[in-house]
């Protein structure tokens, strides 16, 4: 079952790892971030890979009265809790990339694993294979950022004029908001 996201409000694509070593609060993270976007009219589209569901994070949304589509390899089963929520299936990694970036207008991080920051990268380097801007703000709750923030200073700044319009780090969830959404405004 698939559903077309771009048309209605701001559609993100939205990276949350529930497994692995990470920071310990993730799950309550991800429940406040599912709740707070979706009241804001977001719709969210979340990668679901080797097992690992962002559950807190999609349950929190659809409570909200928010939508959600998961783009997923064959391994995902959905639990009884997220029945009737919309999963598309891609065979490869890259194809599951592609399909986020297609349906996305900005690219959040929530702290997590390294998988979500793989999955991130995966995504935004495939906006850029299909020539689209893609914003990108990370949740840097934590500090969990905070290495690719200052990438993003001492690397991206001097090499890519204006990084800053798309790439950004926020300390709380409302500023995680006012960031994205002010990004993919700007950008239609």
């Amino acid at each position: 079952m698939s559903m077309d996201l771009t048309g209605t409000s701001i559609t993100l694509g939205i990276f949350a790892s529930n497994r692995g070593p990470g920071d310990p609060e993730r799950a309550s993270i991800m429940s406040q971030a599912g709740t707070y976007l979706a009241k804001r009219g977001a719709h969210l589209v979340c990668l679901a890979e080797n097992g690992d569901i962002p559950v807190p994070l999609i349950t929190a949304a659809r409570t909200a009265g928010g939508k959600v589509q998961i783009v997923a390899d064959a391994s995902i089963v959905l639990p009884a809790a997220l029945s009737g929520v919309s999963m598309e299936v891609h065979q490869t990694q890259p194809e599951r990339f592609n399909r986020m970036a297609e349906l996305s207008q900005g690219l959040v991080a929530l702290p997590g694993s390294l998988a979500s920051a793989s999955g991130l990268f995966g995504t935004w380097a495939a906006a850029k294979a299909q020539s689209r801007a893609m914003p990108v703000a990370m949740l840097n709750r934590h500090k969990a950022f905070e290495v690719m923030r200052g990438y993003a200073a001492d690397v991206l700044s001097p090499g890519l004029p204006g990084h800053e319009r798309a790439v950004q780090f926020a300390d709380s969830i409302e500023d995680l908001w006012s960031r994205i959404s002010r990004l993919v405004t700007e950008g239609r």
